[in-house]
């Protein structure tokens, strides 16, 4: 079987070095960008790119910008690091499109660990075939699509997992804690705002049946298919 190939994208050639070797180690293929538009030629030129770890803070194209760039035709899971530990620059990220967010300093083989549970989300990682299906909503886990009425909708690695979370559990009232604990995981410091601007980015995806998706004030949110 291939390595997968995850490139790496960091002004820094030490925390490139640090990076590389630990993703190396654990087996994956590793490429290198020092610099936001070296690494938008990488992801154009090569499609065997799996995931992205891109910094933040870059010259000629900063990470915000290379994440755009991507988000207008590729759902490739994107990692970003930050030397900020700006709230706002997390949210600002998960608004454009990324699908984990990381601030430096940061434990590599925490990354290692977020980065194989993304890429084992996207099925690159092999699973057995899973399909769910809930009011008109069909989900195939195993191909990473969702279809409303039909119709396939492009939802990111998070925004796929907050709805399998929600199908997996219909009808339960859901607390903002619970769904940052089974969708974010380990050692999350985020807020409330993190999960409810997901959630509003799903529902408008899903159209009328983000509806499905409802808010149990001072709470957090309940899955209804009327």
């Amino acid at each position: 079987m291939d390595k997968i190939k995850i490139l790496v994208v960091d002004d820094e050639s030490r925390m490139r070095k640090l990076v590389h070797d630990f993703l190396a180690r654990e087996g994956y293929e590793v490429v290198e960008a020092a610099d936001g538009e070296k690494a938008l030629d990488i992801f154009y030129s090569d499609k065997e790119i799996s995931l992205i770890v891109l910094d933040v803070m870059m010259p000629k194209i900063n990470g915000w910008e290379v994440c755009r760039e991507i988000r207008k035709i590729s759902k490739l899971p994107i990692i970003m690091l930050t030397a900020k530990g700006d709230e706002s620059d997390e949210l600002n990220g998960l608004e454009i499109g990324a699908d984990d967010y990381i601030s430096k300093p940061f434990s590599p083989k925490i990354l290692v660990a977020r980065v194989t549970a993304l890429l084992r989300r996207a099925n690159k990682i092999g699973e057995t075939a899973d399909i769910r299906e809930a009011g008109g909503i069909v989900m195939d886990k195993t191909a990473h699509t969702v279809a409303i009425d039909g119709q396939n909708i492009d939802l990111s690695v998070k925004e796929f997992e907050l709805l399998d979370y929600f199908m997996n559990n219909r009808g339960i009232a859901l607390s903002r804690e619970r769904i940052r604990d089974s969708v974010w995981s380990y050692d999350y410091f985020g807020d409330a705002r993190t999960i409810d601007t997901h959630v509003k980015k799903l529902r408008k995806k899903m159209g009328d049946k983000g509806d499905y998706i409802k808010t149990i004030w001072g709470m957090g949110y309940k899955f209804i298919v009327d």
